[in-house]
């Protein structure tokens, strides 16, 4: 008889194991009996729980988005200044816990998913949104639709570009100087717009 409340104790464990085997394989290419080993239980409970390898993964997934939604709401909870909450979408981005090397793992094998399944496209597709939503909609309160438009994608390139860049190269700079490079694009358009104003 299956123990009551144990469910959500196992999916997190089955999730966690996940993100662990990801970066120890350094691809999707595990098992669910190593995904299960890891979380110390049989490959047929882990089953139970999930079904099949894909949703086992697709949940993962939405765990390690589910980490950076609530980094974002973090930095922008009680913060109204439009400039200040751009800010804290990037420093968000650039926090430790984004950058742990498991996580980073998780976040590039997902993304070589995405090229696979419609369900992990989609999910990344959702991130993708909310990130250029949460821009464009602060970047619309300094500039004109437009321009908040093009200063978003170029924002959500250099996010996730230097984010990419610090999971596969040794010679990036470090997470601070990153975080500033991208700040610095947003003056760049700042400084134009109170030259041209």
């Amino acid at each position: 008889m299956p123990k009551i409340g144990m469910q959500p104790l196992r999916r997190q464990a089955m999730i966690r194991a996940t993100i662990s085997e990801i970066a120890a394989a350094g691809s999707l290419d595990v098992t669910v009996s190593q995904i299960a080993k890891r979380a110390g239980m049989s490959p047929a409970l882990a089953m139970h729980y999930f079904g099949t390898k894909d949703k086992i993964f697709l949940a993962t997934m939405r765990h390690v988005l589910e980490l950076y939604r609530q980094a974002v709401k973090r930095r922008l909870d009680g913060v109204s200044d439009p400039y200040e909450r751009i800010i804290g979408i990037i420093d968000a981005s650039f926090e430790a816990s984004q950058l742990e090397r498991e996580v980073v793992a998780a976040w590039l094998a997902f993304y070589v998913r995405a090229l696979q399944s419609g369900e992990a496209r989609r999910l990344l597709n959702v991130y993708a949104g909310r990130l250029q939503s949460n821009l464009r909609f602060n970047l619309r309160q300094l500039f004109d639709e437009g321009t908040a438009r093009q200063i978003a994608q170029g924002l959500a390139s250099l996010i996730d570009g230097f984010y990419i860049r610090h999971a596969l190269q040794d010679l990036v700079p470090d997470r601070d100087e990153t975080r500033a490079l991208v700040q610095d694009y947003l003056e760049l358009w700042l400084e134009r717009k109170n030259r041209l104003g």
